[in-house]
């Protein structure tokens, strides 16, 4: 299990501070949440706090792009430090090219769907995608509730997966992820977790990570959980 705190509920404040905390407290991953207020209803940060950050920490960073037509960005986002980049399905018309030069630029490429998205399409993309981001809320703000129909929809796309040459393939959750629901979701499938709200209100962050990797243990890893947890920052 992988768990990938979500930067936008963070102290904005002290956002440099916050980073090295996680790196202090054992987590991995740091989820960027860059939302562009068109493609959903919030407006969050971009680039150059990337940037400022990658050079304060050597936290693995997971951009997903909440914007329009994100392949215009992807190599903004490469040079600022992003390690994975997800682009939104309903956002991008050429999705195949736009994952294929998210690897040419050296990152690892993922696509994301919103909750109402039909997961068709994944079967064609496994030869260009690393990981699939499954939305649990609609995409704007912190501090959703789960829903609950995304649970199936993570069973679905695990099989989808597994069936079409992407086993090794892993699922991300995002949204109203927490130590109560995280051990069904590893169940269904999912191998990384990002959590927001869930997280950074619940310091300290080594006691806070801890209960959300006990509730998690399901015992043997899932190819593709093996798989990401070998994924490391490109400038480390």
């Amino acid at each position: 299990m992988i768990l990938s705190p979500s930067l936008l509920s963070a102290n904005f404040g002290k956002l440099a501070e916050e980073c090295l905390d996680l790196e202090k407290a054992g987590v991995p991953w740091l989820h960027l949440d860059v939302i562009d207020g068109s493609f959903a209803p919030n407006i969050t940060f971009g680039i150059p706090v990337i940037a400022s950050l990658r050079k304060q920490c050597s936290l693995f960073f997971d951009a997903h792009l909440m914007v329009n037509a994100p392949s215009r960005y992807v190599e903004d986002f490469a040079r600022a430090g992003a390690d994975l980049i997800v682009v939104h399905s309903e956002a991008e018309t050429h999705l195949q090219r736009c994952l294929a030069k998210i690897r040419e630029l050296g990152c690892l490429a993922g696509v994301a769907l919103n909750p109402s998205t039909d997961i068709g399409q994944l079967r064609w993309l496994t030869a260009d995608l690393d990981l699939v981001l499954l939305m649990s809320v609609n995409p704007g703000f912190s501090g959703q509730k789960f829903l609950p129909v995304v649970e199936a929809k993570i069973q679905a796309v695990r099989e989808l997966l597994d069936t079409n040459n992407g086993s090794h393939i892993p699922i991300q959750v995002d949204g109203g992820v927490c130590p109560e629901n995280i051990g069904r979701l590893v169940q269904c499938g999912a191998d990384v977790f990002v959590s927001g709200s869930a997280f950074f209100k619940f310091p300290p962050y080594d006691e806070r990570l801890a209960k959300f990797q006990k509730a998690a243990a399901q015992g043997e890893l899932r190819l593709a959980a093996q798989v990401c947890s070998k994924w490391k920052p490109r400038q480390a």
